[in-house]
């Protein structure tokens, strides 16, 4: 059966109208019934496999739009040191907007919501949980780092750091998938399983996560699946990621890559990097790297 022939009637048994639902895996065929699909089953799984594979990839590979800054909205950093988590609103400040705002306030204040900061790991909490209930997948994310970390007043517990990761990465949180890989391929609190890692980080990788795209390189590496790791390779470098710009040279030598495709790759990590810059960043950068110093 082709599956023009699936839009118009029962793939088991025939039967045409309204109300037909398509395969969740493949989107090739409809049924009527449950049972239909169910019959259907043996005769349909291994196009359906394959073409769920399909679909999966495809998703898998697309470039993903950045976040972008709510103040400035110009694209996050990617180095997430640089953006803040603000648990009064709940959203990401890049670093540039939040030291601009300290600067012309010369106070703590949110630059999105000018809510003055938590002054206490009691007050940090109550916010967080207030966001979570409103299904914030990055106060998840957040939460699970000081579970992780035992820090802010909490105890050390990989298992809860896990629970909320899991729940923040649900809820759409790129980072919380990655971070859930990371805990897999060094055991933090599991069992190392790369294949497990592998699965987080490509949901991450779905969700924009630029790191889990370098992280994935190295992955499908390890497991002999150059292709797959030259795709996530140009996805990263493409996306304005520095750590990838060696590898991609060296791909490039060994003629894996095209001179065009290298060419492309490099125009689009700097015409990335260029929208990530601005005069407030550099200066924020600038500041913090000296008051550390």
């Amino acid at each position: 059966m082709d599956s023009s022939s699936a839009i118009d009637k029962c793939a088991a048994c025939g039967k045409e109208g309204d109300g037909l639902k398509f395969c969740n895996g493949c989107k090739l065929v409809k049924y009527c019934s449950r049972d239909c699909q169910a019959t259907h089953r043996p005769l349909h799984k291994k196009a359906c496999k394959k073409r769920a594979a399909e679909i999966y990839d495809e998703n898998l590979f697309t470039e993903v739009e950045p976040d972008e800054c709510p103040i400035c909205m110009l694209p996050q950093p990617l180095d997430t040191g640089e953006s803040i988590f603000h648990s009064c609103c709940g959203k990401f400040i890049c670093g540039g907007c939040d030291h601009a705002m300290k600067m012309s306030e010369g106070t703590d204040l949110c630059a999105f919501c000018r809510t003055p900061y938590a002054t206490s790991n009691e007050e940090e909490f109550k916010r967080m949980n207030k966001l979570m209930e409103k299904g914030n997948g990055d106060a998840y994310h957040i939460l699970a780092g000081y579970y992780a970390t035992g820090n802010n007043g909490v105890p050390l517990d990989h298992q809860k750091a896990h629970e909320l990761w899991l729940k923040g990465g649900e809820l759409g949180c790129a980072q919380a998938y990655c971070n859930l890989a990371i805990m897999y391929i060094h055991g933090n609190g599991v069992e190392v399983n790369m294949k497990k890692a592998k699965h987080y980080l490509e949901l991450a990788a779905m969700n924009g996560s630029i790191q889990a795209r370098h992280d994935l390189c190295g992955v499908e590496g390890t497991f002999g699946n150059q292709h797959r790791a030259i795709k996530h390779l140009l996805i990263a470098a493409r996306a304005g990621y520095t750590d990838t710009l060696g590898l991609v040279k060296d791909v490039f030598m060994k003629g894996i890559i095209t001179k065009e495709k290298y060419e492309d790759t490099l125009r689009a990590y700097q015409k990335r990097n260029d929208e990530m810059k601005s005069k407030a960043r550099d200066e924020a950068v600038a500041f913090y790297g000296e008051t550390n110093g």
